[in-house]
């Protein structure tokens, strides 16, 4: 009844303004309730290109994905480094990258992620696959039997802790073990607030988290990580450029470790859930991924058991087409993701089809792939979980269309741009692995009939979480 629509003082060749009624929130409540459907009911109304006053914010969507690559390329005037440095400082508590204070910080930091390509990717993948098998092997020992976990917890637990030393290295102390489960917890509690502190929410309205956060930094403080053993070159790297910088405090050095292990697990974490969940719901997805899997270790002499080191190759990694169909099918349906940039200057954004938009200094402009995934345009029954959807004729399927046109566009859970997660590959290699591994040692079913649903709580920010979590059990595959 409220809802209003303001289109005062726009300038020419601005898109139209939806206002709402609230001073300074604007849509932000009805945003944050559901954006995915705020949206499509706005461009039912509008059209492709919109702006939304949101929490004293005004961002112009662009729905059409034929127009997503004229914002992706337009990276001078269309900035998202300076917005993702002060979102990251206040959330993580370390200073900003600004040049005047910290010179070549954030370029030299960038070129860490070379680290996370190619050889060195191939290194710390074999590493992520050493201490995945060490933890599953832990995990065979126990499974003398039918053994029932919590899902999520249990996705969590493995994935952390291999993350973990992966990273840092092993906490040598004969409890290193407990030392990880104790920053895992940690790392939980402030976890939930996440969505607070992106929100630019006050930390100190948020109960505990501030303390939370202090103790979890102090773990990444220089007198610890020197105990911990076989740390990755990555994190190397960055504790040797942040000895550069003077002005750098200790505990700015920790926050910033403490940040990049957020990086790293906070939505491969919820993405290895739901690749897990949804293999589980479909038996013919799980079948078809467990023959893909046994026929690798028969083909390459693997033997599958807690005794036996398994290799796998970035190339037989790869391969598996029905994994990597699934685990994308999964991103495709648990990703909601906010691809923004700010306007640096007044200009005109030049879209296919002689279509111009009008910005102003300091507006956001954003790409919400969500739309995209959900298209039934592009995706037949977009609801509905089809592992198979990325093959075609046995290969992977590349080529996806709108409205009879080839999309550039089609997946996008991990940003798109100078935005697009630089972690990306390892986190791939990473999820595969865990499912491999799941898969090769153990027989594994449901042990509750109920429905899991997306939490949309984390809407624009990455991988939603499960509003539940779900029993599970295993055994050892005989």
């Amino acid at each position: 009844l409220f809802f209003l629509f303001f289109f005062l003082n726009r300038k020419s060749g601005e898109p139209p303004l939806i206002n709402g009624w609230i001073p300074y929130l604007g849509k932000a409540l009805i945003f944050r309730k559901d954006a995915f459907k705020f949206l499509l009911d706005q461009q039912k109304k509008l059209g492709d290109i919109f702006t939304v006053h949101i929490a004293g914010r005004y961002i112009t969507f662009i729905m059409d994905p034929f127009q997503y690559v004229y914002v992706i390329r337009n990276s001078k005037q269309l900035e998202f480094h300076e917005f993702a440095d002060k979102m990251a400082s206040k959330t993580f508590d370390y200073p900003a990258l600004s040049k005047g204070k910290f010179p070549d910080l954030k370029e030299n930091l960038h070129r860490i992620y070379q680290y996370l390509q190619g050889k060195p990717l191939d290194i710390i993948s074999d590493h992520m696959m050493k201490n995945l098998q060490d933890i599953f092997e832990w995990k065979c020992s126990q499974a003398t039997d039918w053994e029932t976990e919590k899902m999520y917890k249990f996705c969590c637990s493995v994935m952390f802790e291999a993350s973990f030393v992966t990273l840092y290295g092993r906490v040598p102390a004969a409890d290193g073990h407990k030392v990880i489960s104790e920053i895992r917890d940690k790392f939980i509690k402030f976890d939930a607030s996440f969505p607070y502190l992106a929100a630019n929410i006050p930390i100190e309205l948020l109960g505990a988290t501030k303390k939370v956060r202090k103790e979890l930094i102090h773990h990444f403080l220089l007198q610890n990580m020197t105990k911990w053993l076989g740390g990755s070159k990555v994190v190397q790297a960055r504790q040797d450029i942040f000895e550069k910088y003077e002005l750098l405090g200790d505990y700015d050095k920790a926050a910033h470790h403490f940040a990049f292990l957020w990086a790293s697990v906070g939505n491969t974490i919820p993405a290895t859930f739901w690749a897990m969940y949804y293999l589980l719901r479909h038996p013919e997805a799980l079948a078809a991924v467990r023959d893909e899997i046994d026929h690798l270790l028969q083909s390459t002499g693997q033997k599958r058991g807690p005794t036996y080191n398994i290799h796998l190759t970035r190339e037989q990694l790869d391969n598996l087409v029905y994994l990597e169909s699934a685990l994308n099918e999964s991103l495709r349906m648990c990703s909601s993701s906010m691809n923004i940039r700010i306007s640096q200057e007044d200009f005109v954004l030049k879209l296919e089809g002689n279509q111009e938009v009008g910005l102003r200094k300091g507006d956001w402009i954003a790409l919400y792939p969500q739309i995209l995934h959900m298209d039934p345009e592009v995706y037949e029954d977009p609801k509905e979980y089809k592992f198979d959807r990325y093959i075609e004729n046995g290969k992977k399927k590349t080529t996806f269309y709108k409205a009879g046109r080839k999309l550039k566009y089609f997946l996008m859970p991990f940003g798109s741009g100078i935005s697009m997660c630089p972690g990306r590959f390892l986190a791939m290699n990473e999820m595969k692995m865990f499912l491999f591994l799941l898969l090769a040692h153990f027989d594994v079913e449901l042990a509750e009939n109920k429905a899991v649903r997306l939490d949309n709580s984390r809407m624009g920010l990455g991988i939603l979480l499960p509003d539940v979590d779900i029993a599970f059990r295993y055994k050892l595959r005989s």
